[in-house]
């Protein structure tokens, strides 16, 4: 059986984060790195590619990147051929990237809806097709999805991604049915509320000192009571790349401190007292909120 430890290692293993020249692409990719895996990533533009090259090369990771859209078919399937050729075929896809436009729907024009839906599950489907054939030639794969809360829950403003992140869900499911019959598992990570720069202003005090109307009612909704750091997201990341989750299949698994399972309470009972400098400020991180 060997060391049980063994099944959480990526040793070998080609892992493509979409999406990863900063933010939480570059924490996962990070953290499989660590794990034995051969990082490769691509973002849209080469400014992009060129500052993600540049951070892991501070992080002392040997890393393959290059531009490519995951929108664009012909880009995608050249990207992952250029991969195979240069670093090897793809064992681990993370659909990492992605965008969302906060417009209420009346006022949403349908070039912004599609552009949403485009990058956020169009994305997903095509990085996912280029990948499965090898997948299912050595009959062994990983695809993980990054959904969001807005899989489960609709919200104000975000009509596009709520309908993009729902469908993100339903295609994890369908790669599960159609092809776990190859030995490919297609699993999906749901953050929560992630205490990032970007986050900040939510969470920050007010004049008078006391919580910020938001951070009290996340907090309020959380039954952790607190909001989610990078590392919490990062060992699941890893279980769901790893030999450990072979049968593990078609999930979406929420970091969200219990908010999805919990009605909440009222924010007025909670002491903030406790709360006072908790939480130390995270990398600046793409989240799915």
């Amino acid at each position: 059986m060997g060391n049980i430890l063994d099944k959480f290692s990526l040793e070998g293993k080609v892992a493509w984060i979409t999406g990863a020249s900063y933010g939480l692409g570059l924490a996962y990719a990070k953290a499989y790195a660590e794990a034995g895996a051969k990082i490769v990533f691509n973002d849209i533009k080469q400014e992009l590619v060129d500052r993600g090259l540049e951070e892991y090369k501070k992080l002392g990771i040997e890393v393959y990147g290059a531009v490519c859209d995951v929108t664009n078919e012909e880009q995608v399937q050249k990207f992952v051929s250029d991969v195979k050729e240069k670093v090897g075929s793809i064992d681990i896809l993370v659909n990492n990237a992605g965008i969302i436009k906060r417009i209420p729907m009346h006022e949403m024009s349908a070039a912004d809806w599609n552009a949403v839906i485009n990058v956020d599950l169009t994305g997903p489907f095509l990085c996912a097709k280029a990948v499965i054939p090898d997948m299912m030639e050595k009959k062994s794969g990983k695809i993980i999805n990054a959904c969001s809360m807005m899989s489960e829950f609709g919200r104000e403003t975000v009509s596009a991604y709520a309908a993009a992140k729902g469908g993100l869900k339903m295609l994890t499911r369908n790669i599960c049915s159609e092809y776990g019959q190859y030995n490919i598992q297609c699993n999906a990570i749901g953050p929560g509320y992630i205490a990032t720069p970007q986050t900040a202003p939510l969470r920050a005090k007010q004049a008078d000192g006391s919580m910020a109307p938001f951070d009290r009612f996340i907090r309020s909704k959380t039954p952790a009571q607190r909001w989610g750091r990078t590392e919490d997201l990062m060992g699941l990341a890893v279980f769901l790349a790893s030999p450990a989750s072979d049968f593990i299949n078609g999930q979406v698994v929420y970091i969200d401190g219990g908010i999805s399972a919990y009605i909440g309470q009222d924010p007025n009972n909670l002491d903030a007292s406790k709360f006072q400098d908790e939480i130390e400020e995270q990398p600046d991180i793409k989240v799915n909120d």
